[in-house]
Formats: structure tokens, sequence, C-alpha cells
């Protein structure tokens, strides 16, 4: 049962966090964190939402009362197909801080060999 991984398309975003400021401050991180994976879902309309460590270290890296007002991010489309089962296709989005190169919009990366 190996898993075959097929790269769609990767784009790049900038997030506004500053909503999570609205509500109380004892939350404001996690909020950031949830409201990064429903922007994520909203807008590449995938099944699941892998955010990597890198980023919930920067939204939490001035601690849980004060995450960053925007976030630029890269997110990478990716389809996992089982080989038996063609039929049973997941799409998944992974979450990864954007290099300041990449300007928003779609990304075109070099393919490793």
């Amino acid at each position: 049962m190996a898993e075959k991984e097929k790269l769609v398309e990767a784009r790049v975003y900038n997030v506004n966090l500053s909503r999570v400021y609205w509500g109380r401050r004892t939350n404001r991180a996690d909020r950031a964190v949830k409201l990064l994976r429903e922007f994520v879902k909203r807008h590449t309309k995938v099944d699941r939402v892998l955010i990597t460590n890198e980023v919930n270290n920067y939204i939490w890296s001035r601690g849980r009362e004060k995450p960053p007002r925007r976030i630029s991010v890269l997110v990478k489309i990716v389809v996992k197909a089982e080989e038996e089962e063609e039929e049973e296709k997941i799409k998944e989005a992974r979450v990864y801080l954007a290099p300041k190169k990449f300007k928003p919009g779609k990304v075109e990366l070099a393919a490793k060999k």
C-alpha cells in the first residue's frame, strides 16, 4: 500500500491575521493558527491542511498574546493516491513560510531530481 504523491500547484498568500486582535488577548495565537487553517482550506478547496512547525513557531514567536499581524505563506497542494485504489484521492495543502523573493500568486517550483 504505497502512496503516490503528486504536486498539483504552489501558491504564495499574504494572510492578514489582525482579525484575531479583536477578541480577548489570552488566546490570540491559537486563533491565528485556526484562522490560517480556515483561510488555506477556503482558498485551495482541499480536504486536509498541514501547517509546518516553522509557520507555527513564527506565529507563536512573540508569545500567545501578540501574534504577527500578517504572514506570508507558501502553500503546496498535493494529491495523494494509493496504487491499488486510484479512486480514493486525497487533496492536501502543506503550508510553509514563504521566502522573501516570492510575490503573492502562483509559483513555479524547480523539480528535485
